[in-house]
């Protein structure tokens, strides 16, 4: 099936919740930064796939932040985007927010990241993917900003 013509960036966005548990932590109480890194990995990956409408995988992490501890018991929201998409790549973004699992505490940001996924076929071939219209002025940002990266990339300059 070829690819819709274009989609926004709503369009594909993805939200994961998951309450965090004792098993996820490590010896200082916190949750392992890996569980962390997974549950971003798995958004991106949704709304890469969502956008593409076939599959997609993981080519690079460009930028992982942990900016806040996150405990058993917080309720970790993990929301991506796909900010731009070329012929067969997408830049997607992930913020990553926890509350306290009795909501009464604040929102906090704990962690953002921006990664690149392809599009692949049944045969893992890369796969063309529909534009991206970015439709608010917020979200031409973004897509100007991905741009900026995926410039810097194929020069082979650092993040």
């Amino acid at each position: 099936m070829p690819p819709a013509v274009s989609r926004t960036p709503t369009d594909s966005a993805v939200t994961l919740a998951h309450i965090m548990s004792e098993h996820d932590t490590n010896l200082y109480g916190t949750v392992h930064g890996g569980v962390v890194m997974k549950l971003i990995d798995d958004a991106a990956a949704a709304a890469a796939g969502r956008h593409a409408g076939v599959p997609a995988v993981t080519v690079s992490v460009e930028e992982m932040s942990f900016l806040a501890p996150v405990r058993a018991g917080d309720l970790l929201t993990v929301r991506a985007r796909v900010d731009h998409a070329g012929r067969s790549s997408m830049d997607v973004s992930v913020v990553v927010t926890a509350e306290r699992w009795n909501l009464t505490g604040p929102v906090t940001r704990v962690a953002t990241a921006q990664l690149v996924f392809v599009a692949v076929d049944a045969d893992g071939q890369p796969h063309r993917v529909p534009a991206l219209v970015p439709e608010s002025t917020v979200e031409q940002r973004r897509e100007r900003l991905a741009r900026e990266r995926r410039a810097r990339r194929a020069k082979g300059e650092a993040g």
